[in-house]
């Protein structure tokens, strides 16, 4: 029988690759480090030594960090996008992700100190944009993109029909 490939995301950093995974798997639950790989040679990204590939679960999922050097720098191509129980959860992951150097965009997207971009999503946000009633679902996606960080009770008030004009 073939063995079904496992597609693990793999993010590129220059020398900050253990610090980044370190810093994430301190956000989310079911996460942890799993091994570091040392550089055996130098690297454009490592020295003798230091750490190369980081393989960590970010919330039960297998993430690798690479220390690949300076020539590939994160943009919004691909982000990370996190899906929360409540706006508590939100505010947390918010906070702590546009910390240090994070900047804020738009619509529930940030960047990190690290430059990696994250979606930070509360759970109902989709929900409420696929709801059947095509009226609801513009009247929330309306109040979303005026938005920077989601806030919850809006996306609701919107839903709802009671969002002040």
């Amino acid at each position: 029988m073939a063995q079904i490939p496992t597609i693990v995301p793999c993010l590129w950093f220059d020398g900050r690759a253990l610090e980044a995974a370190e810093f994430y798997v301190s956000l989310f639950p079911d996460s942890h480090i799993n091994q570091i790989l040392r550089a055996s040679i130098d690297t454009p990204g490592a020295k003798i030594g230091d750490p190369l590939l980081i393989e960590f679960t970010l919330a039960g999922k297998q993430h690798q960090a690479l220390n690949g050097g300076p020539h590939e720098p994160f943009n919004n191509a691909i982000s990370l996008s996190a899906l929360c129980g409540d706006q508590a959860e939100v505010d947390r992951l918010w906070d702590a992700l546009t910390a240090e150097g994070g900047q804020p965009i738009q619509c529930s997207w940030l960047k990190d100190k690290f430059g990696g971009a994250w979606q930070i999503v509360p759970e109902i946000l989709p929900r409420m944009l696929h709801d059947e009633d095509p009226v609801k679902a513009k009247r929330v996606m309306e109040a979303m993109v005026q938005m920077v960080k989601i806030d919850v009770a809006q996306l609701q008030a919107a839903y709802n029909g009671t969002a002040a004009s």
